[in-house]
């Protein structure tokens, strides 16, 4: 089932927003991401360096403290290094690892730092050292302290390796929000572009059409008012000398009796003659003064098996068949007397196109069509034909007036039968193939429209 236009536009709008706040969101997290990255690096830039001279000097006091110690003796100098190294092992309490290497590093140095404060113990309980022994004590001091100094150094530095860490794990978040930004502003290309072509194809291109339509329809309409006053006028200036005419030759006629038989013949021809231009001049005034419809509830098919029994016994003795297709019963509104003059009109075209041995079908349908360029439900009556068809050149003419290939026709027949419809709101169509056939359907709005 086709989705309705305002659906569609709303289904559009709805992901175009959605992609649109994607992309806003994308972007801002993406933002703030980098901009906490910049500072994180920055932060951890600093705290490397702090971290390690941190140690460092830490480290060196402790060294330089324990020495005085050692040369002077000084309780107050023990103090100092007592109190220093439990800042130190503070501090490094303090500090909080994200990844293993980190851990591992920060528990050696606890596990060196209590080494070195071993030691420095070891040296405060012994007494009366020698030279040689003072030599050996720095000895130990200096070793101690440099592997405190470069485990402080592989703390700083796996300090900088989950930062890198963090980074990779970053370039890869903002690498996957800018897949996501490009996605979305491709799909929002993608679902733009098919908005501006639903846009087009269903609102403009038929507004287009219609009102191409509309300004062929006008300009033919104003043809048709400008021929139909000229029509209207010379059939009125032709009307009463025919009226006359046809008064002195029934005069004529009471005259001549049965005397002459020459001037007799001549008088039925004449006669005849004046009968066909009163029908030419009714056809030119039905055609310039259509009279407007006046609408009954009628049964398709009552009206169609109504013309079927009436034109039977004419279109039997050319050997033409007429048939009634058991089709949709459809009920229209309209005007019977007009409705069954355009079917007659049909019937009478597709039995001269036939000639002799065929067959004409009449048949009923429903079903939805363009109207005026808007979707209309209609009722449709076909007349079928197994003729000769219609060629191209003149399908071009076919329903401009006085246009007809008949040597005795008036070339009115289809413009006042396609009239009649228009009056009614509906439209005369055709279908046909050479050697094959015509199909003519006479399509009415189930819903009457206002008159015309």
């Amino acid at each position: 089932m086709k989705l309705s236009l305002r659906f569609r536009l709303v289904f559009l709008g709805l992901m175009i927003v959605i992609l649109a706040v994607v992309i806003v969101a994308a972007a801002t997290v993406t933002w703030r991401q980098v901009a906490a990255l910049r500072g994180h690096l920055s932060t951890v830039r600093i705290e490397s360096f702090h971290i390690a001279e941190h140690l460092q000097t830490a480290v060196l006091i402790l060294n330089a403290t324990l020495l005085r110690f050692v040369l002077r003796r000084d309780q107050g100098d023990w103090q100092g290094f007592t109190r220093d190294t439990d800042h130190l092992e503070a501090w490094l309490k303090l500090q909080h690892p994200s990844t293993p290497r980190e851990r591992q590093e920060i528990a050696q140095v606890v596990t060196e730092l209590s080494a070195y404060r071993t030691e420095a113990n070891a040296i405060a309980l012994r007494n009366n050292l020698s030279m040689a022994d003072v030599s050996n004590v720095l000895s130990k001091i200096e070793s101690a302290s440099q592997k405190l100094l470069s485990l402080g150094y592989e703390l700083a530095s796996a300090h900088r390796a989950a930062a890198e860490q963090l980074v990779d794990a970053a370039e890869k978040s903002l690498a996957l929000l800018q897949e996501v930004i490009f996605g979305a502003l491709a799909l929002l290309l993608i679902f733009g572009a098919w908005a501006v072509a639903l846009v087009y194809r269903e609102m403009i291109a038929p507004l287009e059409r219609k009102l191409v339509e509309s300004r062929a329809t006008i300009e033919r309409q104003e043809k048709l008012a400008s021929l139909g006053v000229l029509a209207a006028g010379v059939a009125h200036e032709i009307r009463n000398p025919l009226t006359a005419i046809k008064a002195r030759l029934f005069t004529l006629k009471k005259t001549l009796g049965e005397r002459s038989t020459a001037a007799l013949e001549a008088a039925n021809l004449i006669e005849r003659e004046i009968t066909r231009l009163e029908r030419i001049v009714r056809d030119v005034l039905m055609f310039a003064r259509p009279a407007k419809p006046r609408r009954e509830t009628i049964s398709a098919m009552s009206l169609l098996k109504e013309l079927r029994d009436l034109t039977n016994a004419q279109l039997e003795s050319a050997n033409i068949e007429i048939a009634l297709e058991d089709s949709c019963n459809t009920t229209i509104q309209g005007d019977p007397n007009q409705l069954k003059q355009v079917l007659l009109n049909l019937i009478r075209n597709s039995a001269e196109s036939i000639g002799e041995r065929g067959k004409i079908t009449l048949r009923a349908a429903s079903g939805r069509v363009s109207l005026g360029g808007h979707p209309t439900d209609v009722a449709i009556l076909e007349v079928v034909d197994t003729g000769k068809g219609i060629p191209a050149d003149v399908q071009k003419r076919l329903f401009d007036p006085f246009y007809t290939t008949k040597p005795a026709g008036t070339g009115l027949g289809l413009s006042i039968a396609a009239r009649i419809i228009e009056q009614h709101g509906g439209a005369l169509r055709y279908q046909t193939e050479v050697g094959r056939g015509t199909t003519f359907g006479i399509l009415l709005p189930l819903k009457p429209t206002d008159e015309k």
